[in-house]
């Protein structure tokens, strides 16, 4: 008995050679970009958001502005346990957030002592304005 080889066409269905490395590379790529976000922890982001939530508690966002720094501190305490947990997109979204709620803050205190700054001023005003009018009489 002779075995005999069968020959048919299996390379019809398969591709190119140069267009199955180009797809495995790009599938690696791929794969290495989306392993490479979701494995890096947010810590410039983490650095960034406790600098801005330290910045507006120095500009008296806890004095001025204490709902939005309760919120920012909330969020940023958040990251931390996400960042903890390995949840490295909620950690950078809660971070992101934090930063924000911060800045909005600081910018709130700021606003609100410039208003009492004002206020005083135009007391200070009024008051040399009534001081001035005591001595002409």
């Amino acid at each position: 008995m002779e075995l005999k080889t069968m020959k048919s066409r299996t390379d019809t269905f398969s591709f190119p050679p140069s267009r199955g490395l180009k797809l495995a590379a790009l599938a690696l790529g791929s794969s290495l970009l989306l392993a490479g976000c979701a494995g890096n922890p947010p810590t410039e982001q983490y650095a960034v958001t406790q600098s801005a939530v330290n910045d507006a508690v120095s500009a008296g966002g806890t004095e001025f502005a204490a709902v939005e720094m309760k919120t920012a501190q909330d969020k940023l305490k958040q990251a931390e346990i996400a960042m903890h947990d390995k949840k490295y997109d909620q950690a950078r979204m809660l971070a992101e957030q934090a930063e924000w709620d911060a800045r909005v803050a600081e910018r709130k205190a700021q606003a609100m002592k410039a208003e009492q700054t004002q206020k005083d001023s135009q007391q200070g005003v009024q008051e040399l304005r009534q001081e001035s009018q005591r001595t002409v009489q």
